[in-house]
This record gives structure tokens, C-alpha cells and sequence, in this order.
């Protein structure tokens, strides 16, 4: 009986500390324990192998725009059930867990910036919020930010974090991948550049419609680029796929991506591109 007191007065103890989770990550390639602000620094890339971990939109941000220059377009428009969608759980309950478990209403955020001094409007797809899967919000936030693009003469940069077309918002989803190609095209009618950057993983519509449509289209080392899945693809083709297939640098050596860019090397890549383009300076 004494022990048993013993152990139970220790118990909750166990349970105290919940800071560690906060501190450390472990890389999804090579396990290894990587302390937080070492990977903050580092553009949340492993320093031991190189892997590309996943990053909300926030941090995108942070690691993308040039301090302080970010101002926020999107967060006013909010996501509904138009077909009272259910499946195991109901629509709207999915996306009350999604907006809580990010901050935001949908898994986009859009505004203007610079990087490294060079103006841009920029869109940033979010994988944490339901797989950064595109339904009616996501698609108009994208158009707006087009829209934005066109009418301020800047040029648009997309990062795309996405499994596709929300099957929740069924053809809704679907009309998204039309309607955001049309708005990009306002960009080319005023020749402005648009650059696409394809994270892990870029899959679905988002693949067959804005995301591979830019002017120049990028990608992140090792990243999962493609319409269906590689399972589907061999389960329907019957054969084995070739190694590495639909990895970035797989779609590189294939020339469905202009180039491969390293997360820490992008912002003076695409401020160098976008100052060729624009045929402006670039700060150092």
C-alpha cells in the first residue's frame, strides 16, 4: 500500500513537463533530434541531411519575405458548407478543428512584401490546415491576390503546400482550378512575372492548374510533385516506377521544373530573377 502511494503521488510529476515537444523536433529523413531555434535559423532544414521540412504559412513567411515588409491581404473571407457535407464527420466540424489548430479561416495566406528589397505580392499555401487542400476560399484568395498583382504592377510569387481540391466542396473545389488560371493570365496580359514555388507536397488540382502555369516554376529538394499519388499511378499502370519518381529532382532531370532551389539559397535566387525580369536592382 505504501508503494502504491508512492507511485502515485509521482504521477502527475511524469505528466509536468511540456516543454519538450516545443524544444525539439525529430527529422522526418534521418531521425535526428533537432533543436528548434537551431532549425529556425536555419530555414527549418535539417543541417545533417538536408531534408526540407514542412512549414506552416506563417513561417513561410518569415522565411521568405524580408523582415517587417509583409502586410496581410487575406483572413476576411471564410470558408461555409454549402452541401451540408458529411463523410465520418461533418464538414463544418473538420474546418472548426482546421481554423483552430492554425489561426486562420482557410489554408492560404496572401499580402504584399519584398524580398530582399525587390516589391512582390505573394500567396502562401498552409499543408496544416486539412492538408492545404484548395476549395472555394483558397481559390479566391489566390484570384484576389492575381487581381492585386495586376492592378499594382508587381509580381506574384506562389508557394503551393497542397493534396489537391477539397473533396468537401466536390465541383465548388473543382471550379477553383479555372478560375485561378484566368486570374493568373491578367499577370501575362500585363507582363508581370509569376513564380511558382512547389513544396511537399504540391499533388492534385493544385499541380494541374496554377501551380504549374508560371513563368518560372521552382521546387524544393526532395520535394513530392504530382496529379495522382505514386501508389495509384503503379496500382493503375501495373508497373514498377522508376526511383525517385515524382520527386523534384526526378520532374528537374524530366523538365517539368526550371530548377531546384534550396530553401536557404531562395531569397536571393528569386530577388535576383525577379530584378532580371523587372529589370531593376537587387539589394545584397
Amino acid at each position: 500500500m505504501a508503494l502504491d502511494r508512492f507511485f502515485r503521488r509521482r504521477r502527475p510529476q511524469q505528466q509536468a513537463s511540456t516543454d519538450a515537444p516545443e524544444l525539439w523536433t525529430q527529422c522526418p529523413a534521418c531521425k535526428e533530434t533537432l533543436y528548434n531555434r537551431d532549425l529556425d535559423t536555419n530555414a527549418f532544414v535539417c543541417p545533417k541531411c538536408g531534408h526540407h521540412l514542412r512549414l506552416d504559412a506563417q513561417r513561410r513567411i518569415h522565411v521568405l519575405i524580408d523582415h517587417d515588409s509583409f502586410r496581410q491581404l487575406s483572413g476576411h473571407l471564410h470558408p461555409t458548407d454549402p452541401l451540408n457535407f458529411q463523410d465520418t464527420e461533418a464538414y463544418t466540424a473538420r474546418l472548426s478543428r482546421a481554423q483552430e489548430k492554425t489561426g486562420r479561416p482557410d489554408a492560404i495566406m496572401t499580402g504584399t512584401g519584398s524580398i530582399l528589397g525587390v516589391p512582390v505580392t505573394v500567396a502562401v499555401m498552409d499543408f496544416a490546415f486539412s492538408g492545404g487542400s484548395m476549395g472555394s476560399v483558397v481559390g479566391e484568395e489566390i484570384t484576389r491576390a492575381a487581381e492585386h498583382a495586376a492592378q499594382a504592377g508587381l509580381p506574384l510569387v506562389i508557394v503551393s503546400a497542397s493534396g489537391g481540391a477539397r473533396m468537401q466542396e466536390s465541383a465548388l473545389s473543382l471550379m477553383q482550378m479555372a478560375k485561378t488560371t484566368v486570374a493568373i493570365e491578367a499577370l501575362a496580359e500585363k507582363g508581370l512575372p509569376y513564380i511558382s514555388i512547389l513544396s511537399d507536397p504540391t499533388t492534385g488540382g493544385v499541380t494541374a492548374s496554377f501551380a504549374t502555369i508560371a513563368d518560372v516554376i521552382l521546387a524544393e529538394p526532395g520535394a513530392l510533385i504530382g496529379f495522382a499519388g505514386p501508389r495509384v499511378i503503379q496500382q493503375t499502370i501495373r508497373q514498377n516506377l522508376p526511383e525517385g519518381f515524382q520527386r523534384s529532382e526526378f520532374l528537374l532531370e524530366h523538365g517539368m521544373v526550371d530548377d531546384v532551389v534550396d530553401r536557404r539559397e531562395q531569397r536571393q535566387y528569386i530577388a535576383s530573377l525577379l530584378g532580371l525580369l523587372m529589370k531593376r536592382s537587387v539589394s545584397a
